[in-house]
């Protein structure tokens, strides 16, 4: 039983983590329409960032602060490309990726671990203020908790802005955005700038917790998280009122636990992949095939 609930906690606190990856693909996926390949590449940025001034000494929490920054910054390449330079978003995203991919070798090479002497977001002091008392792995489940529940209100209370609504309009309406006399380029910038900001952090959260970084570990998040998405929105799709970041976070958690089955019944390491990618396919089947009954229905 013991092991059972370590197992659960630790699922739990990765579906928490990979939230906030979710959170940035929502907004690019649901609301801007926006095929945002970019994330393979500002994931693992986030995390080369945070391992580079961790080993360096500065501030854990202040780490976050920078990931995120430049999370954005490459959001905004990304945005610029596409926006400025008339650049098709797949390809758009496709070029950003790729340059990053080199920009984290120059930053935190190949591979980078942080050493258990080093403080992260998990051990720092604030932290160990608050829940000295609890398991290393109950303080991740907590901190995880947090974060994903601030950005979670964070961004819903940011879409009930007039700014917020604009950038849900310029997915859904773009022909709204511009009668209202607001640059629809703009607004796409902005979607992408705090998508990936949210992407990043998540990679550095992803490095605090590991305490490494490889250069590898961005591939396939943009699937991860697309697929967290669609399992979110199809399993509330009748409700409504639930909103969109709740179903990220839902999504994520359940996406975690199908992953975990899989390896506790024997999945070896080398397959999961490939398990990620046919689960994508499947929940991609079902989703069509239920909003096919839908459409009859209606």
């Amino acid at each position: 039983m013991s092991v059972f609930l370590d197992l659960l906690v630790s699922t739990l606190t990765q579906g928490l983590i990979y939230a906030l990856l979710s959170y940035g693909i929502f907004i690019t996926y649901k609301i801007l329409d926006f095929p945002d390949l970019s994330v393979d590449g500002s994931f693992p940025l986030g995390a080369a960032v945070s391992a580079v001034l961790l080993v360096k000494g500065m501030n854990p929490y202040l780490t976050l602060v920078v990931a995120m920054l430049v999370g954005a910054l490459a959001g905004l390449v990304t945005g610029i490309i596409h926006v400025r330079f008339k650049v098709r978003d797949l390809l758009a995203g496709i070029i950003t990726m790729t340059a990053l991919f080199s920009i984290n070798l120059q930053i935190a090479g190949s591979n980078l671990a942080v050493e258990r002497s080093i403080d992260t977001i998990f051990t720092g002091k604030p932290v160990m203020a608050l829940f000295g008392g609890l398991t290393l792995m109950h303080r991740k489940l907590v901190v995880s908790l947090i974060l994903a529940i601030l950005f979670k209100i964070i961004l819903d209370l940011f879409f009930k802005t007039k700014c917020g609504m604009l950038l849900r309009a310029t997915g859904n309406n773009a022909t709204v955005v511009t009668s209202l006399a607001v640059d629809q380029g703009r607004m796409k910038i902005l979607g992408l700038v705090i998508a990936n900001a949210l992407v990043a952090l998540c990679g550095a959260v992803v490095c605090h917790e590991q305490r490494s970084f490889s250069s590898t570990m961005g591939t396939g998040q943009m699937v991860f998280g697309l697929a967290t998405v669609i399992i979110g929105t199809t399993i509330f799709r009748r409700m409504s009122f639930v909103k969109g970041t709740t179903c990220a976070v839902c999504g994520s958690i359940i996406y975690k636990i199908c992953i975990q089955v899989a390896i506790s019944l024997g999945l070896p390491a080398n397959l999961l992949k490939l398990v990620t990618a046919v689960l994508f396919l499947v929940i991609l089947i079902l989703g069509n095939a239920n909003r096919g009954k839908v459409t009859k229905h209606a």
